[in-house]
């Protein structure tokens, strides 16, 4: 991508009522546009990062035998009336609309009855289970008080992933197998280390049930941490014989803030009995299906991404979602000799495979640096007079700001590709 040909801009200023970090530097470096309160459009760049994350969530879910598929927006009130989940006294967060034919309809939030429902074509005996599915689908949902940037909004991503078993031993498997997987997609895009799974009540189906808390001050939930034991709990789990159960004392906890960044449930036989989810065990008994519910935001992952890991200049995104991995700045390159030195490495660098965001912009040297820290790619690759008297390019690398002057084949090592 040539930088003079992406319509979108970087910005000085941010809407006043803006006041997370994540939706501010969003908004300045020209990933999203706020259309109204928890609503943002993801423009090119912030489209690329969200894709950059769905890549890794859908790799980490096949790993672990997990189908995809996409289940609608719209939903069925007499569906949802069935888990008593469709009256607005229950549930206050649904969107709902009346049909020019007649009746309503409701904007998912959730999926567990829409897929349980679905399941009832496909299961029939002990033989058709264990499986799981997923999609990465729109929801929306009416917060009383949209925040927090893209974190909290009222139009979001979500892949939620449903796990379908005959018995708790099946159902425990995928369960922990889940856990791992989201510690693993935590880990690539850079929050991991931060990140803990938090032991959180599980209601009338199980002990606890999990949530995935990143340890952030820009966060608005609470947990409670022993960074020593690797053990965090939020506010549901600090009795005394919960804290005893999962070896941790009141004393050895710290308060912390956090983002929620995922969660898994066991929902047992719920939504099951209510929507008639039900199979045959190896007696020719009919029991309900045992289901478990497990959740991701890319959204949420993302700004909490640029929350944790930005500077006082801007984003640092991780080389994993980064848009682009190569900032290519030419500088001078109103001068045709500098000009075609930095458009043949840009085209190198495309034939070798690495994705370049190329800054050929008629711009003095200071703006364009600027810009570049707060796009935050991981390198920046500078062509210049000076660089190309010397056969040399000037690299930063944004997360630790260390410089190197490099050939272009030493250019190439760095970014583990091979010379074209």
């Amino acid at each position: 991508m040539r930088q003079s040909k992406l319509f979108t801009k970087t910005k000085k200023e941010v809407p006043a009522d803006e006041t997370s970090k994540n939706a501010q530097l969003l908004l300045q470096a020209g990933f999203i546009y706020k259309n109204m309160a928890g609503v943002y459009t993801f423009l090119p760049l912030g489209l690329r990062v969200i894709e950059k994350i769905n890549t890794i969530i859908r790799r980490e879910m096949a790993a672990i035998g997990t189908q995809e598929m996409y289940m609608p927006s719209l939903q069925n009130p007499e569906l949802w009336k069935k888990s008593d989940r469709w009256s607005d006294e229950l549930v206050d967060v649904w969107f709902k609309s009346e049909l020019r034919a007649g009746g309503d309809v409701g904007f998912a939030w959730t999926h567990e009855e829409v897929i349980t429902d679905v399941m009832r074509q496909y299961v029939a005996s002990y033989k058709d289970l264990p499986f799981a599915a997923y999609h990465i689908q729109t929801k929306f949902r009416n917060e009383m008080r949209a925040k927090s940037g893209i974190m909290r909004t009222r139009e979001f991503w979500m892949k939620d992933a449903y796990s379908f078993s005959a018995d708790e031993a099946q159902h425990n498997a995928y369960y922990e197998a889940c856990a791992l997987a989201y510690m693993r997609i935590f880990t690539e895009i850079g929050i991991g280390d931060k990140t803990y799974k938090t032991f959180a009540s599980g209601g009338a189906f199980t002990k606890f049930s999990h949530e995935f808390q990143t340890l952030a001050e820009a966060g608005e939930d609470i947990v409670y941490v022993c960074e020593e034991k690797g053990i965090a709990v939020n506010a549901e789990v600090l009795a005394d014989a919960d804290l005893s159960e999962l070896g941790v004392t009141r004393e050895e906890l710290v308060e912390r803030k956090s983002i929620e960044v995922g969660n898994i449930f066991s929902l047992g036989t719920k939504f099951s009995e209510a929507i008639g989810l039900m199979f045959k065990d190896e007696a020719g008994t009919d029991r309900p299906v045992i289901m478990g519910s497990y959740g991701i935001g890319p959204a949420r992952a993302m700004g909490t991404v640029v929350d944790l890991l930005s500077d006082d200049k801007g984003i640092v995104w991780p080389k994993s979602i980064a848009p682009y991995l190569v900032h290519l700045v030419a500088l001078n390159n109103e001068e045709g000799e500098i000009r075609d030195w930095a458009d043949g490495l840009y085209a190198n660098l495309q034939a070798a495979g690495v994705e370049v965001l190329y800054d050929d912009r008629d711009a003095r040297a200071g703006e364009k640096f600027a810009d570049s820290d707060l796009i935050g790619l991981p390198y920046r690759v500078v062509v210049s007079k000076k660089g190309k008297a010397e056969g040399l390019y000037e690299v930063v690398e944004r997360a630790t700001g260390e410089v190197k002057k490099v050939s272009e084949t030493e250019l190439f090592a760095l970014l583990g590709v091979a010379t074209i």
